[in-house]
């Protein structure tokens, strides 16, 4: 049994839990950060002493965090050839495309635009700065625009933990209200993904709660 801590509203929890749902793993997660607090007690220092989310716990062993590594751990234990391959070079192919999305598309969304658009007071909203950090992720996503032409899913024909972390962004993405590039793959690809039950469950979940006015 898998034993979860983060709460359903973070990014970082949805792509874990899109991953659990993919596998169909038995887990219990417990609510954990922003409204639910319990970061700061001692309980959750053992687990992450970075004290952030997704902490996940594989029975008796070792607590793991940082997203991507629970990922890489998932997708190696549980994950057939397709989504995780044996194959070292395929491999690394999946996992190069997962850390260039973690860090050109999940960073560069996150912080930089769903805080400035949502979790930002409107007085202090700078219109420009959120209009820069657009432009500079969409810069990056014309990448995966030129990729998704070519191929049906970021690492190659597959569903692999790459889309994870590229995908589990999108909904946020066209959801917030911004003036957006057309990216007609990546539409059609988001399109798909919100058919996968496992991303209509953890990853098309409201943010009401995190909205500043």
């Amino acid at each position: 049994m898998l034993t979860i801590w983060g709460r359903v509203t973070s990014s970082n929890v949805q792509a874990l839990m899109w991953c659990v749902g993919e596998l169909g793993l038995a887990h219990h997660r417990h609510d954990v950060g922003h409204r639910y607090g319990g970061t700061d007690t001692d309980a959750f220092y053992a687990l992450n002493p970075n004290r952030t989310v997704p902490v996940l716990q594989d029975g008796d062993n070792p607590p793991l965090w940082e997203t991507g590594c629970i990922l890489r751990y998932l997708a190696a234990k549980h994950g057939d050839d397709g989504f995780w391959p044996a194959d070292l070079l395929k491999r690394t192919e999946v996992d190069q495309w997962a850390e260039w999305a973690k860090i050109n598309i999940a960073l560069g969304f996150t912080a930089p635009v769903f805080w400035r658009v949502v979790r930002t007071p409107l007085r202090k909203r700078d219109p420009a700065a959120t209009r820069a950090a657009v432009t500079a992720l969409e810069a990056k996503m014309a990448i995966a625009e030129k990729r998704l032409q070519r191929h049906p899913y970021l690492a190659g024909g597959g569903f692999t933990p790459a889309d994870i972390q590229f995908g589990h962004i999108l909904f946020r993405y066209y959801d917030i209200e911004i003036e957006r590039v057309n990216f007609p793959a990546i539409s059609d690809y988001y399109q798909r993904l919100t058919a996968r039950p496992a991303y209509r469950e953890h990853v098309m979940i409201s943010y009401e709660e995190l909205r500043l006015l």
